[in-house]
Formats: C-alpha cells, structure tokens, sequence
C-alpha cells in the first residue's frame, strides 16, 4: 500500500537540477533554488517521467511545461506553463503529499472500509500538547466525518485498531521518511489491511492548539481533519473550499466544503440525523446574494477577502480571480475582519480578532501579530475591527466598528480627538459597515449585498449593488 498523504509536506529539497541546465525558458528568470524546487513538486506530485530511465537521464522540456501547466490548471493559477509568482508561491506551501493527478492516486480501487463502525488507537503523542488536548483534537476531528456521514469512530486503548495514529520522525518504515520541522507534517494511508488507515505525524513539527495562525507551528486538529480524509478514502480536490485541498490553509477554523460531504456520502452514504447547517463554498461573486468580510486596495488594485478566499475583478477580461488568500502572501490563512492599505509606506495591515498582521513591499512583516489596542490605542471594549479605510490625501484611516467609527492619523500614530462618532452622523444613511476602501477621494462602503459610494466632498452617497463592481 502507498502513502496515501505527506500532509502538508512542500518538498524543497534539491534534485538534479537539469532545469537550468536545459535553458527551460523561465527558469532562467528564477533562483536556481527555485528551479530545484518545481522540478521536485512535479515529481512529486504530477509525475514528471517518474520511474523511468529517460526521465533518470533527462527531464523533457515539453513534459515539464505540460506538467506546470497541469499543475497551474488544479489550482485555478493563470496556465501559463512558466513557474512565476504565484506558481511558485504554492509550490512552497505546506500540503500534503498526495499527487494531485486523478491518475496517481495512491488509493487503486478507491477502496473503501466495509465496515460502518471504525476504531482508531492513539499510539503516542506529541509532548508539545497536553494528552488530553491530543485527545479532544482527535476526536473532534473524527466528529467532523461522523457527523456528515454514516461512520462511527471509537476510540481504544490496546490492540489493533482500524486507524492506528503514531507520532515519529525520520525514517520511520514507511518509505515514507519525515525531513524534520516544517516541510512534510503528516502522512496517512488509504483503506486496507496492514496499514491501512494508519496516520503518521512528523514528531519534530511544532503542533499547537492554538486558533491564531502562527509560522512553523501547525494546528493538529486540522491537520488531523485532512489526513483523516485519506484514512477513510478521499483522494484530493481541486476545490479550494475543501477540507480536502492539497494545500494546508488553516485560517482559525476547520470546516467542511460542500465538496467533501459529497464525496464521504458517495463512499458511506448519509447520517442519520438530516444535517441542519451550510458548507464551505468557494464563492461567486456575481451571485445574487454574495457578501464578503474585508476589502482593500493592493497597489491600485481592490481585492476582496472572504473566509479564506481572495477575489479580484479584472475588469478588461469581465473576469473574476477567485483563489486562496495564501497564494498571494503565504503567512496568512484568511479569515479577515478587516483590511486596508496605507500607501505611503506600500503597507497593508490585515486585522482578525484584536489582532493584526502587515505585509510591506507585498513581504510579510516580522513581529506580528500584535494586538490593535497597543499599536492604534483601541479601548478593551472593542474586540473586533468591523472595517478600515485610509485615505491616501489626508492621511487618515478611519476604523469602523458596530455603529461608531474612529480617525487615526498615520503620521503621528495616535487617534484623533472627538472620536469615536456615531457613523450615520457623518456618513449619511449608513449606520454600519462591514467592509470599507478609500479610492480617488471616495469613500467605499459596504454593508449586507449593498454598496455605498461617499463623496466626502459633495457629502453624497450613491448606492448599489456589491455584483456591480464584478461586471456581473
């Protein structure tokens, strides 16, 4: 039986690096460690001449822009064939390593347990976590599969049970070596005898508990949500909704999309309890009833965030790019409250909770998350940034949270006296906003599907619809 996941493990270790030596045309362009880094994703993952003596001698020009292009093409990434940007910015994120390919599963068969009622053992733990935390973790982590279909999970404590889960590094038996903190974290195998089920998790990696999203440390009850996902049969997606999508893209949250309770109901059919509640999606922005949790400029550009998801419109194209928050900056996971840009310093600071992060230059900031009530001098009371927009002419930001807004000057790092202020006082008709940007002197503001446009000047609003600015 072959591994059925290397959760979340990006290779990056070196190879031949025959793609420099071939004058690939874009490889030129990129950092030889780069150029290692595609050529070992495609063998990995979309078996580039995988096994064979021509590709041991020679790795084909032609098959490697197929195989980019394939790869591009799963990810929803613009196929160009050539490893720019954002190719490479998820080649190096944590994921798992399943091949991506509907022809290299390494589940042959799809099989699936015969059995309804399967029985998992916790063989060690990580001394990072509390046994008990483990524990929790991992039940809850069945609970999410149990809850939407007809299997049942129980735990026991000796012996040989369906799905055996053991902490080790390196070497381990397997075939299968763990390479040390922070590349490949887990691996699972598909149903079957043996190891069949079994999850293995990387001993050396910084498994943590924690809701916020922190670099090198990764939250075990995602992790154990996904690999559990190939201890019962599920393959990967190429939605990026799904709990089941390569890359690891935990954002505070661990829910299903709509697309793994599809696919776990093919293979064991419903519970029997009807479930009351809506899945991830990813979303469409000319539906009807699309809303999001933040907006910003990114350089000129407006991008939206909702959930875990970024979307752009491209206006020339009357296109939408719909994607994953991390291809953009790999540190961030999603889940924003708020947004903005401050252009000035090419900043853009993103809030969660009393939280926040910064990217500058489009690089990530050391030293975040801080908290908002030390950096912008919020009270306790507030716990969460509803919206923010700065305007570039005066300097100021403003934050808006429930009904009431605050002015924070960028230059001198503190409030502005008098606030907050109610909301509608000033901005007239709009008594609260859920996401805001500043463009050209005019203030954007949104709240529910509506969209309003303020001229501070005129003292104007015009309102309309969130889909109008998708060219829907």
């Amino acid at each position: 039986m072959e591994s059925a996941c290397s959760v979340f493990g990006c290779c990056c270790c070196c190879c031949s690096g025959m793609w420099g030596s071939h004058g690939f045309p874009a490889i030129q362009e990129i950092q030889e460690e780069d150029a290692e880094l595609v050529e070992k994703y495609l063998e990995n993952y979309y078996n580039l001449n995988k096994d064979t003596q021509a590709g041991k001698q020679r790795r084909s020009i032609n098959s490697q822009v197929e195989q980019l292009e394939q790869m591009q093409k799963f990810f929803g990434l613009e196929v160009t064939g050539r490893p720019d940007k954002k190719t490479l910015n998820v080649m190096k994120q944590p994921r798992c390593g399943v091949p991506d390919v509907a022809s290299f599963t390494t589940m042959p068969g799809n099989p699936v347990w015969e059995m309804k009622n399967l029985t998992y053992r916790i063989v060690n733990y990580t001394p990072l976590l509390p046994k008990s935390v483990v524990e929790k973790a991992f039940r809850k982590a069945f609970q999410i599969w149990s809850e939407v279909s007809a299997l049942t999970f129980t735990r026991i404590s000796q012996g040989e049970a369906d799905i055996m889960i053991t902490f080790i590094r390196g070497e381990h038996g397997d075939n299968n070596p763990f390479d040390g903190p922070g590349n490949k974290l887990a691996h699972a195998f598909g149903p079957g005898p043996r190891l069949g089920g079994d999850v293995h998790f990387d001993l050396d990696e910084t498994w943590t508990n924690e809701s916020w999203i922190e670099d090198f440390k990764f939250n075990l009850y995602y992790s154990a949500a996904h690999e559990f996902g190939h201890s019962l049969g599920l393959g990967h997606s190429s939605d990026i909704a799904s709990l089941m999508y390569p890359i690891y893209q935990y954002s505070g949250q661990v829910l299903l999309g709509q697309d793994d309770v599809d696919g776990i109901q093919e293979l064991y059919g419903p519970p029997k309890k009807p479930i009351n509640k809506k899945f991830l999606t990813t979303p469409q922005a000319c539906d009807g009833n699309f809303t999001f949790n933040a907006v910003t400029t990114v350089r000129g550009e407006v991008m939206f965030f909702k959930e875990r998801f970024y979307l752009r419109p491209l206006y020339q194209d009357k296109y939408q790019e719909v994607n994953l928050i991390s291809v953009f900056w790999p540190h961030l996971s999603g889940g924003f409250d708020a947004a903005y840009e401050f252009e000035e310093d090419d900043k853009i600071l993103f809030f969660k909770g009393h939280k926040y992060w910064a990217v500058q230059n489009l690089k990530a900031l050391f030293g975040y998350p801080k908290d908002i009530y030390q950096s912008f001098g919020f009270p306790r009371t507030v716990t969460k940034i509803d919206a923010a927009a700065s305007d570039v002419y005066t300097g100021k930001t403003y934050f808006f949270v429930a009904n009431k807004y605050w002015r924070y000057d960028e230059k001198k790092k503190s409030m502005d006296e008098g606030y907050p202020k109610i909301t509608a006082q000033d901005f007239p008709g709009i008594n609260k906003v859920d996401a805001a940007f500043c463009k050209n002197g005019l203030f954007h503001l949104f709240h529910g599907t509506k969209h309003y446009e303020y001229n501070p000047i005129t003292k104007q609003v015009t309102t309309g619809k969130i889909n109008s600015l998708f060219n829907c």
